[in-house]
């Protein structure tokens, strides 16, 4: 299989050969949305047909980078083991806001009150810079750093989200349900990485790929996030000096 599907002479297929993005699940674990996407079965595993996986990428990208060229944020979310990393230091590089880690009920659909537990810590954190709670006991400073921990692990990654994002990119959107139902709620796009269990449909700019692999979803969060930073460069040639 992988011999057949790399005798097509793409580079771009290539690349995603080679960080393994053509592994799905097994045939029984597959939605019906993506049947036609599928190349073939390997080992009882389902391959997905990497040509037409480009199609796909190649209009995710193009809607990132006129993301960046317009100034508008997209929110970066991956709370599985294999994704945290690469959508942190993605996002962080990028300047964009990002979920690594579990979704917090309402990030999108209670907005207001989100953002009051991140202006929370960071008044907490300028306090802490300040020598604020040297006043405190040593009790009461410890008790101000559980809070401060507690904020960091859940709302660290939103500090950059000045407002409601334009967009969402998700790594297995069946994995995070709750975040792409709310973005639906909140009339927000979303772009997702999405292997054979996921129905195709729910998303707006869908990635067909392996959603389970380290290198595979770092491959994709690279490529979303280049092209929103080149539309950010594309936006800051264009104004005159």
């Amino acid at each position: 299989m992988d011999t057949i599907q790399k005798e097509i002479n793409d580079p771009k297929v290539e690349a995603m050969f080679s960080v393994g993005a053509q592994y799905g699940y097994s045939k029984r674990k597959r939605h019906p949305s993506v049947k036609d996407l599928i190349f073939g079965i390997k080992n009882r595993v389902e391959i997905w047909n990497l040509e037409k996986t480009i199609d796909y990428l190649e209009k995710a990208v193009a809607y990132a980078k006129s993301l960046g060229k317009e100034g508008k944020q997209i929110l970066f979310v991956g709370g599985k083991s294999e994704a945290k990393n690469a959508i942190k230091e993605m996002a962080v590089a990028i300047g964009q806001p990002y979920v690594a880690g579990r979704w917090i009920g309402g990030t999108l659909t209670n907005y207001a009150e989100i953002r009051s537990r991140v202006n929370k810590y960071e008044k907490l954190l300028e306090d802490k810079e300040k020598g604020e709670f040297l006043k405190y006991t040593k009790k009461e400073r410890m008790l101000i750093d559980k809070d401060i921990e507690k904020l960091e692990r859940n709302f660290k990654g939103l500090v950059a989200m000045k407002g409601m994002p334009s967009a969402i990119f998700i790594i297995d959107p069946k994995a995070e349900h709750i975040a792409l139902s709310e973005s639906k709620k909140a009339k927000i796009k979303s772009i997702a990485l999405l292997n054979t269990d996921c129905d195709i449909r729910s998303v707006d700019y869908p990635i067909p790929g392996n959603d389970s692999s380290m290198a595979s979803i770092k491959f994709f969060i690279e490529k979303i996030a280049g092209a929103y930073e080149e539309g950010v460069k594309d936006k800051a040639s264009s104004i005159p000096e």
